[in-house]
């Protein structure tokens, strides 16, 4: 997924001359195209992920539009007051190209885990964000994000995400997609966890129990109406996400739930409220936190059963 966000800058650049990339402290392969092509609009900075922001603000002010990489816990939490004062002060056209979200780099430990990252950001005014399912979508968000007006936050997955989309699967910034009708239960999920969701569904059904997927790739702004047929038809709303329950996508519909009740009971599936620990795999930490396909569909089944 990240290589294909990132070729699509080079795409961009070749089509609209006010693109240019960003990057800190990348391989020195990303963007060799671009780089040998179009030498004065590539920029690779080092560790200095508050100075690019700084920069990409500045430069959008003189009428381009940056795409800015680098890891997600990087931007978001070490980049904070620039992107509120510098970034959505000014509603600047930046865009964000965030690898890594969730526990893609559990490798590397609980340091490079953006774990909070959607939290962080959906305070800020004026910022949008979008996690895409798969590389198909991610194309399609980038092409998209060419004339999105003020900042933008891509959340990618690092690559070899199950593809679950087809390159006519529509897709918008700020719409969610159906991907199974509302049903008794509905899943809500975003990014590439909303393949994970996707599998529990059809282990449900599998087990005599039809359930209905959302695939939210816009978790802010959310698409209310969306939110409001799935909760309408279910009598339990599960949303699943690879980020802490704090402040992500299970926040969102919350409070939109709590301020126009539907009757749906709503639950939450997500990271624990807590800083990640240990290494390992993607999958080992997802299996961790009950976020496999099993165990979200066991979890389903679960919340179903009368209180005793």
């Amino acid at each position: 997924m990240r290589q294909h966000a990132v070729n699509m800058v080079d795409t961009l650049a070749r089509r609209d001359s006010r693109v240019v990339f960003i990057g800190s402290d990348l391989g020195p392969g990303v963007l060799k195209g671009m780089k040998r092509d179009m030498p004065e609009r590539f920029f690779m900075e080092g560790v200095a992920e508050q100075h690019i922001i700084g920069m990409a603000a500045g430069m959008a002010m003189e009428g381009f539009v940056p795409y800015v990489n680098t890891i997600a816990t990087f931007l978001t939490r070490r980049c904070f007051d620039q992107l509120a004062i510098d970034v959505c002060m000014e509603n600047l056209p930046v865009r964000l190209i965030a690898t890594g979200g969730g526990t893609v780099y559990a490798p590397l430990g609980p340091t490079h885990l953006a774990f909070e990252d959607i939290a962080i950001l959906r305070a800020l005014p004026n910022m949008t964000i979008v996690a895409p399912v798969d590389e198909v979508e991610m194309v399609k968000l980038m092409d998209a994000s060419l004339d999105w007006p003020g900042p933008l936050y891509i959340r990618v997955g690092k690559g070899n995400e199950p593809i679950v989309t087809a390159q006519d699967t529509p897709f918008a910034i700020g719409r969610a997609l159906e991907m199974r009708p509302p049903e008794e239960v509905t899943f809500i999920a975003t990014g590439i966890v909303t393949a994970k969701a996707l599998a529990a569904a059809e282990r449900l059904e599998a087990a005599g129990l039809r359930a209905g997927l959302i695939h939210m790739a816009t978790v802010k702004p959310l698409d209310a109406a969306a939110v409001r047929r799935a909760a309408v038809a279910a009598r339990l709303v599960v949303t699943v996400e690879e980020h802490t329950r704090m402040g992500g996508l299970g926040s969102a519909v919350a409070e939109l739930m709590a301020e126009e009740p539907t009757g749906a009971r709503l639950l939450r599936l997500a990271l624990p409220d807590a800083f990640p620990e240990g290494y390992g795999g993607n999958d080992h930490l997802m299996r961790l936190a009950g976020l496999q396909p099993d165990q979200i569909a066991d979890r389903v089944m679960r919340a179903l059963e009368p209180a005793a």
